[in-house]
């Protein structure tokens, strides 16, 4: 199965301008400060992150990280998890991440300095059924446990709750419906563009759409094929009761 590492930078404090950096199976990126002569794919400015320290290694569909420090340790955590994190000790090479969604975090001379790395489509154990042959791909993989699967469950709600209703909430009123998760503009920006480009790969309107034909796409692709449904609704907190 061929699969895409997605590296987004937008966590990183000292990125010029958020972007994202994709990876197919067999291909390496390095991350660190970088030198002259010496570049590097992930640029991390600070002066305690090593000029190369470190690599990611896509396989499949998982990633390896390796720690090109001498003495730093690593942190690869699960940020939709409930904690679950990695240690990456220097000199350490080909370290499996287990999780779909990492945030890589690295000793700095403030605190610490993070990038965020997807890896998608994740292999299943397949069902019963005739051998051989190629295998069925997941057509859409979504993760039930993971925050943007949450914000799509928000983005349905009115829709499951009256079917005639053609609203579709807005970002400030996801952020509203999901307050525990605490979320910003550019978080839900970030997942819903993730659902629409990495999971469900909805597609743009021909000629002139609308501004947010993203949230429209993802809420009739999600009710069309019961990728999200009533029950999923649990999901959320409770609706406030209107004052009559």
């Amino acid at each position: 199965m061929r699969s895409t590492i997605l590296i987004q930078m937008s966590a990183v404090p000292s990125a010029e301008r958020p972007y994202s950096l994709e990876l197919a199976p067999g291909q390496q990126a390095v991350f660190g400060r970088g030198a002259p002569g010496a570049p590097v794919d992930i640029v991390l400015d600070d002066p305690a992150v090593s000029r190369r320290a470190g690599e990611i290694a896509a396989v499949g569909d998982y990633w390896l990280m390796s720690n090109l420090s001498a003495a730093k340790t690593y942190v690869v955590e699960n940020p939709e998890g409930g904690g679950e994190f990695v240690k990456i000790p220097p000199g350490r090479m080909g370290a499996p991440i287990p999780f779909e969604f990492s945030r890589v975090t690295l000793p700095a001379v403030d605190g610490t300095i993070s990038f965020l790395v997807f890896a998608p489509q994740h292999v299943h154990a397949p069902g019963g059924g005739p051998r051989g042959g190629a295998e069925t791909v997941v057509a859409f993989p979504l993760d039930r446990d993971a925050k943007y699967f949450r914000i799509l469950v928000a983005l349905c709600e009115p829709r499951l709750l009256d079917p005639a209703t053609s609203r579709i909430p807005t970002i400030p009123e996801i952020i509203d419906r999901l307050p525990a998760l605490g979320l910003s503009r550019t978080a839900v920006g970030f997942h819903i563009g993730y659902l629409a480009e990495k999971k469900l790969h909805v597609k743009p309107p021909q000629g002139e759409g609308k501004a947010d034909w993203q949230r429209h796409a993802l809420v009739s692709l999600a009710l069309r094929f019961n990728l999200v449904t009533a029950d999923d609704l649990a999901l959320l907190p409770p609706l406030a009761r209107r004052p009559r």
